[in-house]
């Protein structure tokens, strides 16, 4: 379980194919910190280390993530969005995100807004994920607000921290992200659907 709100930012040093699994190399500041078998989130991925090597440590997404997520097309020196699991007794700063990512989207506009940023995103409609206004979203990991929603479509403002601390400062028209749509509004869609 997560919150959404990114740790650090931690860079790819190696990826590796096994079959068809991809191990992922990260260097991180909070390796040191870090046990097998821990889960960390990456640009919203949750993925478990399997190995810790000085100020690195390694995962590995299998096929199933690979083919839901943007992780297939990470590079080396590659910057991606960390945050490990939120401890019980903790604030909850963001919103109760899994790190179980629900489908791909695409930037398709970036305004800056004179001190913010507004990210716009388009999504597959037909996998029927929907988003609120002012509801929460995941994206890449880092919990943000809806604002102007549609069907397949929706933005999010970004303060600079935010664009300064996450790497929503590396997205282009055309970058590829993760989302993971609000866990409650899903369970309700769910229910309505099988009322119907």
């Amino acid at each position: 379980m997560f919150t959404g709100i990114i740790e650090e930012l931690g860079t790819i040093t190696s990826l590796q194919t096994d079959k068809e699994n991809l191990d992922i190399t990260v260097r991180a500041n909070f390796t040191s910190e870090l046990k097998i078998d821990q889960s960390v989130s990456h640009n919203g991925v949750c993925l478990t280390v399997v190995s810790i090597k000085e100020d690195t440590y390694t995962v590995t997404a299998i096929k199933e993530t690979l083919d839901k997520t943007n992780l297939d097309s990470l590079i080396q020196g590659a910057v991606v969005n960390l945050e490990r699991g939120m401890k019980l007794g903790a604030r909850l700063d963001g919103h109760i995100v899994q790190g179980h990512v629900d489908q791909t989207a695409i930037c398709n506009a970036i305004e800056e807004a004179d001190g913010s940023w507004y990210f716009t995103f388009t999504y597959d409609a037909d996998l029927k994920n929907i988003t609120i206004e002012k509801g929460s979203v995941t994206v890449n990991g880092v919990s943000l607000t809806v604002v102007n929603s549609k069907k397949n479509e929706f933005s999010v403002a970004i303060i600079p921290f935010t664009y300064e601390h996450t790497n929503f400062n590396t997205f282009k028209v055309g970058t590829v992200v993760n989302l993971e749509f609000d866990v409650i509004g899903k369970y309700v869609k769910r229910i309505t659907e099988l009322r119907a």
